[in-house]
């Protein structure tokens, strides 16, 4: 998706570590875009990444009538791979390199941006004909400087090929990465993490170990080493084993980590290592010579 907020970066709404086990607890910045709702986590003035992470954000859950929905026009991204991830709804994903793809509950959907990708994210008309919902996850890893110009692709993964285990009665998916003995069959460019879990109330789940580490709580409560994390919140965690999280009711979580890549600089959509790379694809996508949406060549969104 599209940054869609004027600011890339959250303001700075984050309470001080309580403990040694945990380095930052986030609030997100919410925005009403319009019939829907988007809540940012990263980046953030005291947080910009966590492992390969740049850009976390919730959007929904939204309530469209028949005729509504999301309609995001054509736009670049260079130097990143775009993670989406719902709980709820459909999205239409088109893009330059050809790709038309359904995107449902689920499913991982992996768009290597690389030396630069457009696409739009639209709904189908079967989906827009009636009432429906929209819930999920945008997330947005940075490529590294080895992988930043690799050739733009689209990778798609149904529901069913990604890893689920029961940790001690907790349903866990391993979405990206390897935790708790298995490994997810997404393609990776670093050591990267991502899994979400479910836990009743008073469930305890101990995170796997990673270099860095962050739990979103995307609904319910937790309460781990003495502090309280409510819902919509991200908590930076600690390198180190033994780390334990417990629900203090029914709570839907997501995880992410691994190793950090160094300074990135973003701007709008782009992400790089270097600012002169984003002066081009700024200057590029100004000038028309970023690929055409296959199927959705007519409206962009201008810089």
């Amino acid at each position: 998706m599209s940054n869609l907020m004027n600011s890339v970066e959250q303001s700075c709404d984050s309470a001080d570590a309580p403990c040694s086990a945990i380095e930052v607890i986030l609030s997100p910045r919410v925005a009403d875009l319009g019939g829907f709702s988007v809540r940012r986590l990263l980046p953030t003035a005291k947080r910009k990444m966590v492992g390969p992470w740049i850009f976390f954000d919730e959007m929904g859950p939204a309530a469209f009538p028949a005729g509504e929905g999301i309609k995001v026009l054509p736009h670049p991204h260079i130097g990143i791979a775009t993670v989406t991830y719902l709980f709820e709804g459909e999205i239409l994903h088109r893009d330059s390199v050809g790709s038309y793809q359904p995107i449902r509950p689920g499913d991982i959907n992996l768009m290597v941006a690389g030396s630069g990708i457009a696409h739009s994210e639209r709904e189908r008309p079967e989906i827009t004909a009636k009432d429906h919902r929209l819930h999920g996850l945008q997330l947005w890893l940075a490529l590294p400087e080895s992988h930043e110009e690799t050739d733009p692709a689209f990778h798609h993964y149904p529901g069913d090929q990604i890893p689920a285990i029961d940790i001690d009665g907790v349903p866990v998916r391993v979405m990206i990465g390897s935790a708790y003995g298995v490994s997810s069959p997404v393609r990776q460019f670093s050591d990267t993490l991502y899994l979400e879990a479910t836990l009743k109330a008073g469930q305890t789940l101990e995170l796997p170990e990673a270099t860095e580490r962050a739990v979103y709580v995307a609904s319910g409560a937790l309460r781990a080493h003495g502090s309280e994390l409510p819902a919509h919140s991200m908590t930076v965690f600690s390198r180190g084993s033994g780390v334990e999280v417990t629900a203090t009711e029914e709570t839907r979580i997501a995880v992410i980590g691994g190793e950090p890549l160094g300074k990135r600089f973003i701007e709008w959509n782009f992400v790089s290592s270097t600012r002169a790379r984003i002066e081009k694809a700024k200057e590029d996508w100004r000038a028309g010579r970023f690929a055409k949406v296959v199927g959705d060549e007519e409206a962009f969104i201008p810089y």
